[in-house]
């Protein structure tokens, strides 16, 4: 999975930007191109946008890493993962 352990990942500039381009690139390998009436192909960006509209990797990792630290401050103060933030 693409996403393991990205808890603890630092998401710099560069990092954001491969994550975006590898989903991209994974979400048009799963929709695939389209192929036109005069026998041409085509990739759909403008409907992978629409699909995905504010969804992106990058959303979903930082909302993942706030629900993570939710559970990690919910803990009892004498937890390993509590003590080690």
């Amino acid at each position: 999975m693409v996403t393991y352990a990205f808890e603890t990942w630092v998401l710099k500039e560069n990092i954001k930007s491969k994550l975006r381009v590898f989903e991209r690139k994974v979400l048009r390998r799963i929709h695939g191109p389209t192929k036109e009436i005069d026998g041409t192909w085509r990739i759909k960006s403008n409907e992978l946008n629409r699909l995905i509209g504010n969804k992106n990797i990058i959303n979903y990792i930082k909302a993942q890493r706030l629900a993570w630290f939710g559970r990690v401050h919910r803990m009892p103060d004498n937890s390993m993962v509590k003590k080690s933030m």
